[in-house]
């Protein structure tokens, strides 16, 4: 419970003055330029805005995948900067659960496998790794499918496939980036109830970058980016109150076992 309280009055990622340059010299590129963002815990955030505004980028800072030019990034109360190789990707494995735009699954392995892969890479014995994912799959609706391999998933299967191994480890942040676009209507809002319903609760936070206006209606703040800048913040009116994300949170089976 003190996690809870903590969590819920400091925000989960914090980004100041943050800037990120590609290419050199004649060819230099300013991709984000002065970004400031708080995204707190219990949350629903989209950054929103035009092809080629830095959605993405700004996502690939916050997720450690990229560094910063210059500016200040503090994720998990951590200074992103401040680690070496090595720590930020153990700081990866530990805390922060990634959904892709293409969903990334292995064509070898089971439903099952896939949706273990990050307790896998933490060390933890196949048969608890799978057996954690398998009840994790169960919740999205995959409890039939978890010896299928991607190739008999439909789209939106293998996306709920990509949302469990997202979760499974527990992370304290999830991004996602544009989860709904390779989707139809239906089966995009049916994604996004899952990930409303499943990922965000009151010690994580969740940020999805979409193009997808149709998506804005599972938000809790939305961020409006524009030529590398937070132009707008909205705060919007579907958060629930803190007790009702708690009991959520607390409905969840708990896999902090396997990662010990």
């Amino acid at each position: 419970m003190t996690q809870n309280v903590q969590t819920m009055t400091h925000p989960a990622v914090v980004c100041r003055r943050l800037t990120k340059d590609f290419g050199a010299g004649e060819n230099q590129v300013r991709v984000l330029r002065g970004v400031d963002l708080d995204v707190a815990f219990g949350e629903m955030t989209l950054l929103v805005g035009p092809s080629g505004c830095g959605k993405t980028t700004l996502l690939s800072v916050v997720a450690g995948l990229l560094n910063a030019t210059s500016g200040a990034v503090m994720v998990l109360g951590e200074d992103a900067s401040r680690m070496s190789g090595t720590e930020a990707v153990q700081f990866r494995r530990r805390n922060i659960g990634f959904v892709f735009q293409q969903y990334n699954l292995l064509p070898a392995l089971t439903v099952a496998e896939n949706a273990a892969v990050p307790l896998l890479a933490a060390g933890i014995p196949k048969k608890r790794a799978v057996a954690a994912a398998s009840d994790l799959l169960s919740q999205l609706g995959l409890g039939e499918r978890l010896h299928a391999l991607p190739s008999q998933l439909s789209g939106g299967q293998q996306q709920r496939v990509a949302l469990a191994r997202a979760l499974v480890h527990e992370p304290r942040l999830v991004v996602c980036d544009e989860p709904t676009s390779a989707l139809d209507h239906e089966t995009g809002n049916a994604v996004m109830e899952l990930l409303t319903n499943v990922a965000v609760r009151s010690d994580r936070a969740v940020v999805v970058v979409t193009h997808d206006s149709r998506v804005f209606q599972f938000a809790d703040r939305i961020a409006h980016m524009d030529d590398g800048r937070i132009v707008e913040t909205q705060q919007e009116g579907r958060s629930q109150e803190p007790e009702v994300r708690m009991k959520a949170a607390a409905a969840q089976p708990s896999f902090a076992g396997v990662n010990q």
